[in-house]
């Protein structure tokens, strides 16, 4: 967030006056290119081609659950250390180190929930110029390549992927720094090999040492022990510490995913500009199309093609850069025609190379070869969605600020007067007593407990946020309680790291202490923070950390977080402050509730402890329409929990935009309206009767959806499969899958595509899937699959199609909040496939307690119709939970007229239920079923 801010000193009003003025777009000037950044500019400059560094397969080892090999960088003759392991679920992790660096290099903890289990590798062959390996499975081996070093993983005959085949393996050891003092002449005698492989400064490696003490300017200019951007200088105590790692990926043309960027759904090939760039920034109004960094970094790539698909986790916290490059790239239309009917000869092939400031190369290749499966191989790495309150699911209402006590009262009663549902709404940081987080504005918020009591009153929930940036004032209990106990980041000097944000002059805990962490949890009780109580929730913003002075609005890189600098670990903070915040709402519960907690900044691993958002977008057409695949490519790695600011942060939107949003936010999975301080209000009432009713609808359709959006969660909880998806996940062979992002599948079941364009009177949404059919959920009508579909639209259309073969629960009664639809019953819609068969699921609990998980507490039913009979059979035996919901109607798409329909429950008992039939639509509706949701019934027509 960016505005004007109150009660600040006078320098830190006047820096902000200067970051607002002019156009509200982002300073591009702010943000480094990779010509800027010191360690890509020398990597980059590193071309493909024959790699410096050799196998040396004397020192090869091979153990049960590992193989190591030294390498060997013959410009410098620094070593190297290979480790290769075959994981369990058709994984192969790659690590390299310096064999015998100066100082511990970085490698990240905390994300990978365990050390993942290894199965053994065995040694097929070996001569002087490699070894081989089986992997495993059928005709599946790894192929290591002495000179120059090389990797390939094979099946069959056909590879799969290679490391380092085009020779940008690059390993900048560290090293001593020599004497400072410049020797003009040695300086003109600068070494002409690449700075990425260039000997070390003071170590003994076998080379001559005349030059030891002539290259400082050259080094001061390639920034490898000091840069500076704008007005920061960036020491670097331990020099340059880069790596770099190529991937080949024979037969690919599709690779998504290291999100986030404001982009496509399927990266673009980043040569002749920038790569893509994962560092997590304060982004201010950010720009669409481009590389850019933004909030949030998880270092993962899928590539897909109709025959495979794969993943790369390349598991580094620091700067990193992504190139990509294909040789199917920038070929016309005709040229592929052409391709295609002469039959090129040509393999589609993508390579990728990740470029990172420091630390280790650490990779895991994910091998498939489906979708699901890689996603269940990277949650197998780093943890699946914390299944969220289903109250989560529901609507948001947020805006910065609502001003005060009784502005959080109107609003709410303005929900009410205007039927309009909602579970939580939002308090920005004026809340806060002077930006001093954990307090409460005296005048605004004088009986906070007043305030949520009459939110419980009516079943709904508030959300306020806690930024991890302390105000620096000696009477702040906060503040004083991290300085007394050492927990703030240091400086390079030792001294609490200090620099602007909202409070001012602000300090930056040390969220990755685990000490911090605890503290940090501690806070969240409620005889620590004053004033909240159980339905209080929690927001963390700025946490990428956004410091307003610093470089890139961001924390100093030479800054410390025990023993290692911020350039190290960057990309962790936001992981760790979350996480610190969810341990901090699950432990005042005494461990018995879920928790809520929105982060803007993540990592791998985020998914574990919530939601994420896309940061501050604009009210403008584009920005809606790329929340599409922005949230999609966070789905791929992980991370279900998203959305959009519904309305968009910053401008205001027209009144036909601000529909289109909720509509469109309706089906994503994050649903939360979100507006700029600046920005005139707009609640969904201010915009005339027609437009209210339009964004009621909207909101309604979404709270009739909850029990299918709750059991997708469910889902990607125990399974890592993401909630939204795109086409191709479902389609992995549809090549006309591949690109779409202007739709998407919710679940396998439901296809949606939003109308994202102004003025729209139709949309064409391409149907997957030959011999499917697909059903319009507002008007029943059946349309054929593997076709695409011209829709006309009004202002009041959500293109939204159920697949036949599914069957997917509502609840048609939509009260104020979710937490009273809780005992309501359901309404089962089944989609008939041309076979007249369909499968779906009912998944019910409590819907806010670990109870589910610890106890067993859930009801978890197969519902199935075959052979003119539909069912509900239990799934889980061991489990114990008791609702009052019953099944309250049944609505049979593509069905026939029966004679008869007949409810067959476990008792023995049958009866006749009522039902009507729409021969135009071929629609039936058996009404009052009346069988309670949680046991096994069946119903036959005849």
């Amino acid at each position: 967030m960016a505005a004007f801010i109150v009660r600040m000193g006078p320098l830190l009003v006047l820096w902000l006056a200067v970051f607002l003025s002019g156009t509200w777009a982002v300073d591009r000037g702010n943000f480094k290119t990779c010509d800027q950044s010191a360690f890509c500019k020398r990597q980059r400059a590193l071309k493909p081609g024959q790699s410096p560094y050799r196998a040396l397969l004397e020192t090869l080892e091979l153990t049960n659950t590992k193989l190591t090999l030294q390498l060997i960088n013959d410009n410098n003759k620094v070593r190297l250390l290979l480790e290769l392991y075959r994981l369990q679920g058709n994984m192969t992790r790659v690590k390299i180190n310096e064999l015998k660096p100066l100082k511990p290099r970085f490698e990240v903890p905390d994300v990978l929930i365990n050390d993942p289990p290894t199965e053994p590798l065995s040694l097929l062959s070996q001569d002087e110029n490699g070894v081989v390996l089986s992997l495993g499975a059928d005709s599946q081996w790894l192929i290591v390549s002495a000179k120059p070093f090389r990797l390939d993983i094979m099946e069959g005959r056909e590879v799969l992927l290679s490391l380092n085949s085009r020779g940008l393996l690059a390993f900048e050891h560290l090293r001593i720094r020599k004497d400072t003092k410049v020797d003009p002449e040695g300086a003109e005698k600068k070494e002409e090999t690449d700075a990425a492989n260039e000997p070390a400064e003071g170590e003994v490696c076998g080379r001559d040492e005349e030059r030891s003490n002539t290259r400082t300017k050259t080094a001061k200019e390639d920034g490898m022990w000091e840069e500076t951007f704008k007005s920061h200088t960036d020491n670097k105590p331990n020099g340059p510490s880069s790596i770099s790692l190529d991937f080949s990926l024979p037969g690919v043309e599709h690779v998504y995913g290291i999100p986030e960027h404001a982009d496509s759904l399927k990266l673009k090939t980043t040569d002749g500009g920038d790569p893509y760039r994962l560092f997590n920034l304060d982004v201010f109004q950010y720009e669409l199309f481009n590389p850019m960094a933004l909030y949030g970094a998880i270092p993962v790539m899928l590539s897909h093609s109709a025959q495979r698909t794969m993943g790369i986790f390349w598991l580094n916290a620091a700067e990193t850069w992504v190139d990509i490059s294909s040789n199917t790239a920038g070929k016309t239309v005709f040229g592929q025609m052409l391709d295609y009917v002469q039959g090129s000869s040509e393999t589609p092939q993508t390579d990728v190379r990740w470029i990172s400031e420091s630390g280790i190369i650490d990779v895991f290749i994910m091998l498939g070869p489906t979708p699901t499966d890689v996603f269940s191989q990277y949650a197998s790495l780093t943890g699946t969605q914390a299944f969220p309150p289903l109250s989560a699911l529901a609507y948001h209402q947020c805006r910065w600020n609502y001003n005060d006590q009784e502005d959080v009262a109107a609003v709410d009663q303005g929900f009410d007067e205007h039927d309009i549902p909602y579970d939580f709404i939002w308090l920005d940081i004026e809340h806060t007593d002077g930006k001093r987080y954990f307090t409460w504005d005296p005048h605004k918020f004088p009986q906070p407990k007043d305030m949520l009591q009459g939110l419980i009153d009516k079943r709904r929930k508030m959300v306020t946020i806690v930024d991890p940036h302390i105000k620096v004032d000696s009477s702040y209990k906060i503040h004083n309680e991290i300085r007394s106990k050492g927990f703030y980041v240091k400086n390079k000097d030792g001294g609490d790291y200090e620099g602007w944000c909202w409070p001012g002059n602000s300090g930056y805990p040390d969220f990755t202490n685990p000490e911090m962490r605890a503290w940090w949890a501690s806070m969240f009780a409620y005889d620590q923070y004053e004033g909240s109580m159980e339905n209080m929730y929690t927001w963390n913003d700025m946490n990428e950390p956004s410091v307003f002075n610093g470089p890139e609005v961001t924390m100093h890189k030479d800054a410390l977080h025990g023993n290692w600098e911020n350039r190290d670990l960057h990309n962790l903070y936001g992981l760790y402050v979350q996480m610190a915040t969810a341990e901090g709402l699950i432990e005042r519960s005494g461990g018995v509730e879920r928790p809520f907690v929105l982060t803007r900044a993540f990592f791998a691993g985020s998914q574990r402890y919530g939601a994420v958002w896309t940061g501050d977008n604009t009210a403008e057409w584009d920005h809606l329409k790329i929340s599409i695949p922005m949230c999609l490519s966070l789905g791929l790695v992980g991370v279900s929990f998203c959305g959009a600011d519904v309305g968009g942060f910053f401008k205001s939107p027209s009144t036909e935009l601000l529909v289109r949003w909720y509509q469109t936010g309706a089906y994503q999975p994050f649903f939360r309206a979100h507006a700029h301080l600046d920005t005139p209000r707009r609640e969904p009432w201010l915009f005339g009767p027609e437009n209210t009713a339009l964004i009621r609808e909207a909101v309604r359709q979404r709270y009739a959806l909850l029990p299918y959006w709750y059991q997708l969660f469910y889902h990607a909880h125990h399974s890592g499969q993401p909630v939204m998806r795109p086409l191709w996940v479902e389609y992995p062979h549809d090549t006309a899958t591949f690109s779409t992002d202007d739709q998407f599948l919710l679940g396998r079941d439901l296809l949606v595509h939003p109308v994202t364009e102004e003025g729209a009177s139709g949309v064409t949404a391409y149907l997957p899937g030959k011999g499917e059919v697909w059903f319009d959920v507002h008007t029943f009508q059946k349309h054929n699959g593997a076709q695409n579909l011209y829709i006309p639209v009004t202002i009041s259309s959500i293109p939204v199609f159920q697949r036949g073969g599914s069957i997917i629960p509502r609840k048609a009664r939509v009260r104020r909040s979710s937490s009273c639809m809780e005992h309501d019953p359901y309404t089962l819609f089944v989609a008939l496939s041309p076979k007249r068969f369909a499968q779906g699921e009912l998944y019910i609990d409590d819907g806010h307690t670990f109870n589910f998980d610890k106890q067993k507490q859930f009801i978890h039913r197969r519902l199935s119709f075959a052979n003119n009979a539909l069912s509900s059979r239990n799934l889980a035996p061991g489990s114990q939970f008791i609702t009052p919901s019953w099944i309250e109607k049944i609505v049979i798409l593509g069905a026939s007229k029966p004679s008869k329909a007949t409810l067959k429950t476990p008792d023995g008992k049958e009866s006749l239920l009522e039902f009507e039939f729409d021969a135009s639509m071929s629609v039936l509706t058996l009404r009052k079923p009346g069988v309670n949701a949680g046991v096994d019934w069946t119903v036959v027509l005849q």
